[in-house]
């Protein structure tokens, strides 16, 4: 394990061992507890960070990236951040494609790492701060584009085994460390789903009564089979109404739990003002989504786990922080 306090050859030493945090104002009238791993202080600011250093730690390895060879990958802004800093720091070029509905902040970041940023257009009928599945096929389009133009290693979120194994093999065991063991439900929103299903695998080799649950937009819950009534919401970075997410086995999949965009906007405001916990779009739908796991009688007492996926920080020119006079 890393020594986060001591001296880092590199910022890459500070990625992973986040903090454990109990979020114990938002409970306060709550029959239960609710730990959130605060991923947004990563130095990228979010969970991808894992998943950028393990995706090319992996590659280098294996010899699917050569020296100096370009790294492509589509991206909500998060995962693009991290793989600007993993291949700042190792030398390889990278660009990150982007579709235009995202956040203007993540580009900017990524541009200020050193990374080219390519941003897309969005789908006819798309809104602005809202990315939906035809948003994600045009910028799969264009990425597969690139990556032919300049014969580069693609960091496939969706399909590298890396993705599921940075949090199996580290974000996992490092709550069940800082917990203590004593967790009795996981949730957490789905993107690309390997932080739910790499998390999920390893609390439940650990623990085969630990309930994970699957978190998705309220009116896209396609996981849950529900009927999709709008592809488009505000939940930046997941939710977008695929079905076969590699990561995710349903075996380790106890149930789901739908949130509304306003729900995970009003939460995300209460973590800010009430915990300190300045997080994004996902890290209020997380904590929504354990509210209302708790507030069923047969979790009550019990301990949640969720993950703070990002930073608030990344989303100042959205709405979401409009949320605050909604408390």
């Amino acid at each position: 394990m890393k020594n986060r306090f001591g001296l880092c050859s590199s910022i890459l030493d500070v990625i992973g061992n986040t903090p454990l945090v109990e979020l114990s104002r938002l409970t306060e009238n709550v029959d239960g507890r609710i730990l959130a791993k605060l991923e947004y202080l990563n130095p990228g600011f979010s969970k991808k960070d894992r998943i950028a250093l393990q995706m090319i730690e992996d590659a280098e390895k294996s010899g699917a990236l050569k020296p100096g060879q370009t790294v492509v990958e589509l991206t909500s802004g998060n995962t693009g951040t991290g793989l600007a800093i993993v291949c700042g720091i190792k030398g390889y070029p990278f660009i990150a494609v982007m579709s235009k509905g995202n956040s203007i902040e993540r580009a900017r970041m990524m541009l200020a790492l050193g990374a080219e940023v390519v941003l897309v257009e969005q789908a006819s009928g798309s809104q602005k701060g809202q990315v939906s599945g035809e948003d994600l096929a045009l910028v799969e389009k264009e990425t597969q584009r690139i990556i032919k133009e300049k014969s580069a290693f693609r960091a496939d979120q969706f399909s590298l085994q890396s993705n599921f194994d940075a949090h199996y093999l580290h974000t996992g065991p490092e709550i069940i460390v800082q917990s203590g063991g004593k967790i009795d439900i996981f949730c957490d929103f789905a993107g690309t789903g390997g932080s739910l299903g790499g998390i999920s695998r390893a609390l439940k080799e650990h623990n085969p009564q630990v309930e994970c649950y699957l978190v998705e937009p309220e009116n896209c819950a396609v996981y849950a089979g529900k009927k999709t009534t709008s592809s488009s919401h505000r939940i930046q970075g997941g939710g977008y109404s695929i079905s076969d997410l590699k990561f995710i086995d349903r075996k380790d999949i106890d149930g789901f739990v739908q949130v509304s965009d306003e729900e995970a906007m009003r939460t995300a405001g209460r973590l800010a003002k009430e915990e300190g916990i300045f997080g994004g779009f996902s890290s209020g739908a997380n904590a929504a989504a354990a509210l209302k796991l708790l507030d069923k009688p047969e979790n009550k007492g019990k301990t949640v786990v969720i993950l703070c996926c990002d930073s608030g920080l990344k989303y100042l020119s959205t709405d979401l922080w409009d949320s605050m006079d909604r408390l």
